[in-house]
């Protein structure tokens, strides 16, 4: 089955990308308008993002969103033949922020968040640095697209760590200067250990993971947030964070991420990923103790 599956999109992804956005786009009707996928998690979403802005400043967001969701997929499945050539032309970024770190000797973590298109840049990404890329993924629960995937994402040298395996995996690269690639923005598994934060607004809880890791590290860390200039281009922009996070305080790190996030998100709502439960959890004056930042709900 995974060389069927491999075997057409191949196939489709030979085909100009002109032709795909058709694709794309009808794809896109068919998701918007008649299956409605995951319509109502997105239009909450917004909800609690935008309460200042109409149902009709909502909904344009949402269907740019799709549009952004569809274009990821279709790109996603591009990357079968795609050239490096081809993605240097359409994914920037100032990589030269990269040069001086390295040089310096550390290796460093890259925070980002749920927006489009990281499957695009990781690749040309690890064409503009000598450190030793790795990111951290969930898994795929269908096997033949799990293997479709990693087959792809690992194509030009990037190491893929399943994020249930990352202490085991990174034992590899101790002596290694890498870069390790985060998408810090997940929804925590673990509430009791999550920093907890006023984003957008209402209490959430952020993974304290990336933090944790960054501190008994002491690696440097950059945040990254990407744009969209015009269909198919993206262009990223890398910024350090910190370069000595054990100096911080506890949750600073991740402070500074959520209000970074929020301002990227808000300049550009339409390149995040608003169909996953972002606001699942409620609060509970028990996760009080993991509260960073001003706001602590019931508070004085």
């Amino acid at each position: 089955m995974y060389y069927i599956v491999f075997a057409l999109f191949y196939l489709l992804s030979l085909l100009p990308m002109r032709i795909l956005y058709i694709i794309s786009d009808g794809i896109y009707g068919v998701v918007y308008y008649l299956i409605g996928y995951r319509k109502k998690v997105v239009m909450q979403n917004l909800e609690i993002a935008f309460p200042e802005k109409s149902n009709r400043e909502r909904v344009k967001i949402a269907k740019a969103f799709y549009h952004n969701l569809l274009d990821s997929f279709i790109e996603t499945i591009k990357l079968v033949s795609a050239s490096r050539s081809f993605l240097e032309k359409r994914v920037t970024a100032n990589w030269e922020v990269l040069d001086p770190l390295f040089k310096a000797g550390k290796s460093c973590q890259l925070h980002l968040g749920h927006t489009f298109n990281w499957e695009w840049g990781h690749h040309v990404l690890s064409n503009h640095t000598k450190y030793q890329v790795l990111v951290v993924y969930m898994p795929l629960s269908n096997g033949v697209l799990e293997k479709l995937m990693y087959r792809l994402r690992t194509r030009y040298g990037n190491k893929f760590i399943a994020a249930g395996k990352m202490s085991k995996s990174m034992e590899a690269f101790k002596e290694t200067q890498y870069l390790l690639g985060l998408v810090a923005d997940q929804s925590p598994g673990n509430l009791n250990n999550a920093y907890w934060m006023n984003f957008f607004g209402r209490p959430t809880g952020f993974v304290s993971g990336p933090e944790k890791g960054a501190r008994a590290g002491n690696l440097l860390v950059l945040f990254t947030s990407i744009v969209k200039p015009r269909r198919g281009y993206y262009q990223a922009v890398l910024e350090v964070a910190s370069e000595d996070p054990c100096v911080l305080e506890e949750g600073e790190l991740t402070l500074r991420y959520a209000h970074y996030m929020e301002k990227a998100i808000r300049a550009h709502p339409e390149m995040w990923l608003w169909s996953h439960r972002r606001w699942k959890h409620s609060w509970n004056s028990a996760y009080a103790k993991n509260w960073i930042g001003e706001g602590l709900p019931g508070g004085e």
